[in-house]
């Protein structure tokens, strides 16, 4: 996993990450990138721990690097999956996070209510319920990767 361990959301994705891999007894290595400076040594030593892929957590660090970080595990032929979908329209092999489009509709409804006079404090937290699966195929083909037709049939989209 590749991610900025100081960052809020990253702590608390990596701690489920963590469990997720410990019930499905699956090995996990962390790889940090605090500065997109650091992005190329994380990748390094990813390689060179035998790293077979990358679950890649975004930050405002990691998402203003991100045609980096998509070049720099492309280079080194190491598959990646990322969150946001506008990884895999940049050259990412995988998304699958949430709608970004209808969380943007639902926030724009929430602000709406409190220009007509609803109390922030009275509106409900939300959580993401609808989510995307996008594969890339012009990168798994890059990668010398076979994605099974039963994959690409779950995906909301497939870029050729």
């Amino acid at each position: 996993m590749l991610g900025n361990p100081d960052t809020p959301y990253t702590a608390l994705a990596l701690e489920q990450v963590r469990t997720a891999a410990a019930i499905m007894r699956q090995p996990l290595a962390v790889f940090e990138a605090r500065t997109a400076e650091q992005l190329p040594t994380a990748v390094d030593e990813a390689i060179m721990s035998g790293a077979a892929g990358m679950l890649v957590l975004e930050d405002p660090v990691l998402l203003g690097a991100m045609q980096r970080s998509i070049d720099l595990l492309a280079n080194a032929r190491l598959p990646a999956i990322y969150g946001p979908r506008n990884y895999a329209e940049a050259g990412g092999l995988i998304s699958y996070g949430p709608d970004q489009r209808q969380m943007s509709r639902r926030a724009a409804e929430y602000v709406d209510k409190i220009l007509k006079g609803a109390s922030p404090a009275s509106l409900p937290v939300e959580q993401p319920t609808k989510f995307e699966f996008v594969i890339n195929l012009k990168t798994a083909r890059a990668l010398g990767l076979d994605v099974p037709p039963t994959l690409l049939a779950r995906a909301d989209e497939v870029i050729e």
